[in-house]
């Protein structure tokens, strides 16, 4: 996990060099750079996979191709017995990219399944940018009439280049000989619901197999690491099944599990989270539970530092990211990665809201999981990237691996909805029974800004906030969104807003 710049054009060295600086928190580890001709790449470095020898930028054994990386390519291992090992000198999962794309092109992002923003370049001047499926690693871009700048984050780019900073749509590609070209779907055409409802009737036993089964293999392969894994859990029903089958895994490997819980005191997240490391602690024996316990001056103190490290006012988003934030400082200590429980409220349709009208209608149903998973890029994904991040901590998210994705949509939306006797969720807590306490189990979703205790504290905190004049198009919706938008127009001034919202054109 790392941060990236790059550019294309007219180079200038001390801009490039201050882009980088300021996303220095994302790698505190290492610094690279290289320039070739009117190509200039820069990395800061968290040291997860190959300590030792995965600098970067990345070369080839020749030194005519180069690479900068942001995330982790989960298939690194196949992607080498494929390639051949002789061609690889490092360690590195990111590695595994630099190859596929020498000897296939830009084609060779289709063989890379993981979380990835990256910038490829050769000695000839070539140059390519690439960002995942789902958009989980950020990448913006700024594209002025003679350079191309790029970066992990918004507060990167110099507040003269502000205004022309967009979100790099992800399954995206772009060079300067072949522009903006889309090389994935966020959701793969060919996924479509298997059966209607009076087809599929009650699902059985093969489906629950297999959407266990999915969720496992995608938790076993989050936890590739070099330097130790643990999960973020806060008590609700995903996170506790990361933290299951993560703790699984950990025995079954001779090590331990860190679980890290944040909220009040008294919340209902330390107290399901407590029960939750109880229980898999007397299974396996291996879980170190750790609790932060947020004051309400703490949650007030870390307001501003939260707007500006997620660099979005939603305030949904704010609520949670108060105690990401709180939690990742700590866990950043003793972890350099953890797993949460970001994508199953969108794939298994566990938010409130999804049962409510026009979405009783499977199609419409249907059609709303798509468009969410679609978004997570510029919501909740940007919160957990930026929350953890800000202290070098990399988040990876199990329930988004691709092989979850397809398998979760593909399920009929019948068998998502509630009804007398069927609550949220249900074929996910069906999966995974007898791997949770009941009272986990079955718990209700509650937001983790309200679990945590923080939203009582944020709203209070900005209730008295002075007008706001917002940007053209903004709508500020409530006193509370009007006093984190405060703090992010402050923090990141001449950032537009669409920059934020994902909502910029990507042609």
């Amino acid at each position: 996990m790392c941060g990236i710049v790059a550019a294309v054009g007219n180079i200038d060295t001390d801009k490039c060099q201050r882009m980088l600086h300021r996303i220095k928190h994302r790698g505190p580890d290492d610094t690279g750079e290289i320039r070739r001709g009117n190509v200039w790449l820069g990395h800061q470095r968290l040291s997860i996979m190959d300590v030792e020898g995965g600098h970067q930028p990345l070369t080839d054994s020749g030194a005519t191709t180069y690479l900068v990386a942001n995330g982790e390519i989960y298939n690194h291992r196949h992607i080498r017995e494929d390639l051949g090992h002789e061609l690889f000198e490092t360690g590195s999962d990111s590695e595994a990219a630099l190859h596929a794309l020498i000897i296939d092109g830009p084609v060779g992002l289709a063989r890379l399944r993981g979380m990835f923003a990256l910038a490829f370049a050769t000695e000839e001047g070539d140059f390519l940018a690439a960002r995942d499926p789902l958009g989980v690693k950020p990448l913006y871009w700024a594209r002025r009439d003679d350079v191309i700048l790029f970066a992990s984050e918004l507060r990167a780019f110099d507040e003269a280049d502000r205004p022309l900073v967009e979100s790099f749509p992800p399954g995206h590609c772009w060079s300067p000989s072949g522009g903006l070209v889309r090389f994935a779907d966020a959701i793969p055409a060919h996924v479509r619901p298997a059966r209607r409802a009076e087809e599929a009737g009650v699902w059985d036993r093969t489906l629950v197999k297999a959407v266990r089964e999915s969720i496992v293999t995608a938790v076993e392969n989050r936890m590739m690491s070099d330097v130790g894994v643990g999960v973020f859990l806060s008590g609700g029903l995903d996170s506790a099944i990361v933290a299951a089958v993560a703790a699984e895994y950990a025995a079954k490997n001779g090590q331990s599990l860190p679980t890290f819980a944040v909220g009040a005191e008294g919340s209902s997240d330390l107290e399901a989270a407590r029960v939750v490391a109880e229980f898999l602690d007397a299974q396996h024996h291996n879980i170190e539970h750790h609790e932060i316990l947020m004051s309400p001056q703490d949650a007030v103190d870390a307001l501003p530092r939260a707007v500006t490290a997620i660099e979005h006012y939603d305030p949904s988003l704010v609520r949670s990211a108060v105690p990401n934030l709180l939690l990742a400082e700590y866990a950043s200590k003793r972890v350099h990665a953890v797993l949460t429980g970001e994508g199953a409220d969108e794939l298994f349709a566990g938010y409130p809201y999804y049962h409510e009208e026009p979405f009783t209608d499977p199609d419409a149903l249907q059609a709303e999981l798509v468009r969410t998973v679609g978004e997570l890029h510029h919501l909740n994904l940007q919160r957990c990237d930026r929350a953890s991040m800000a202290f070098g901590l990399e988040a990876r998210e199990p329930f988004l691996d691709r092989d979850v994705v397809e398998l979760a949509l593909s399920i009929p939306p019948e068998h998502k909805m509630i009804g007398p006797g069927i609550e949220e969720k249900k074929l996910l807590r069906e999966a995974f029974e007898g791997w949770l306490p009941d009272s986990i189990l079955h718990r209700g979703k509650e937001q983790f800004g309200d679990g945590s205790g923080a939203k009582e504290v944020l709203e209070a905190a900005v209730r008295n906030s002075p007008d706001v004049a917002a940007a053209e198009g903004v709508e500020l919706r409530t006193r509370e969104e009007a006093g984190f938008y405060a703090i992010w127009d402050r923090e990141l001034r001449g950032i537009r807003p669409e920059a934020t919202l994902g909502l910029f054109a990507t042609t």
